[in-house]
């Protein structure tokens, strides 16, 4: 079989990158252990937990009124409109997916929901905290299904998307870029977590289960759900305020 081809590099080529990826938090590591979904249960009521400390994002980067999950069987879109993509099962240091693929892919909502957080000004600084701006350019959207969806390192944020809009799922959001800390590969951040929204959530938005299962449903046509499992967590874990220690 051919070798994938992402715009002038290879997939083979874009995955000997991912150790290089890891050092600034977007890469492999330890395989995860994934069961299938309990059966559907309804998730817990986001929760807003604010911080004192730390940086706080733009007024405009506000998140929207938390959601409130009131629907299963939803429909669900893979995350990029492309014909050319590759991305790796697991991720550095916690759960998230890279999806590699040409900048200016569109970045689409996953399900039916409501734009959370937005940014829209790459503020990452490689001199500066590493973790709440790693994102660059980024939105997410809170599901229907009470699941939170992020996407990051875009090139640009689509018009009218701003938080508290709704979307359909395949809604275009932006496009695959490069910004923060992306180190000059073109590819989308993905994050599956419960909406504890907040000004500094940063290392829950990024992602607290592994997307891979869903993903690789999703791109067959499947409509495989992460409610259950995304319910299960925060019913564990809550909204904590502080990241985990590395």
């Amino acid at each position: 079989m051919g070798s994938l081809t992402i715009g002038r590099r290879s997939a083979y080529a874009v995955l000997l990158l991912v150790p290089v990826l890891a050092a600034a938090g977007c890469g492999t590591g330890a395989g995860p252990t994934w069961a299938d979904p309990t059966p559907a249960a309804s998730p817990p009521a986001a929760t807003v937990t604010p911080t004192a400390t730390g940086p706080s994002p733009d007024a405009a980067d506000q998140p929207a009124a938390s959601a409130t999950p009131t629907r299963d069987g939803l429909p669900h879109a893979f995350p990029v409109r492309a014909k050319k993509v590759a991305y790796h099962p697991t991720h550095s240091a916690y759960p998230g997916t890279d999806i590699f693929a040409d900048c200016g892919e569109p970045f689409v909502a996953v399900t039916d929901g409501t734009i959370g957080e937005v940014s829209r000004r790459d503020r990452y600084d490689k001199r500066g905290p590493q973790g709440p701006y790693n994102g660059g350019l980024s939105v997410s959207v809170i599901g229907d299904d009470g699941v939170r969806y992020y996407g990051s390192h875009l090139t640009e944020v689509a018009e009218g998307i701003d938080p508290g809009v709704r979307v359909r799922a395949g809604q275009q959001l932006g496009t695959v870029g490069r910004t923060g800390n992306a180190n000059n590969v073109c590819h989308l951040h993905f994050g599956i977590s419960p909406p504890c929204l907040g000004e500094d959530g940063w290392w829950i938005r990024r992602g607290v289960v592994w997307p891979a299962p869903y993903l690789n449903s999703w791109r067959k046509g499947g409509n495989r759900e992460p409610a259950a499992e995304v319910a299960a967590w925060h019913r564990k874990n809550g909204s904590p305020e502080k990241p985990p220690a590395r």
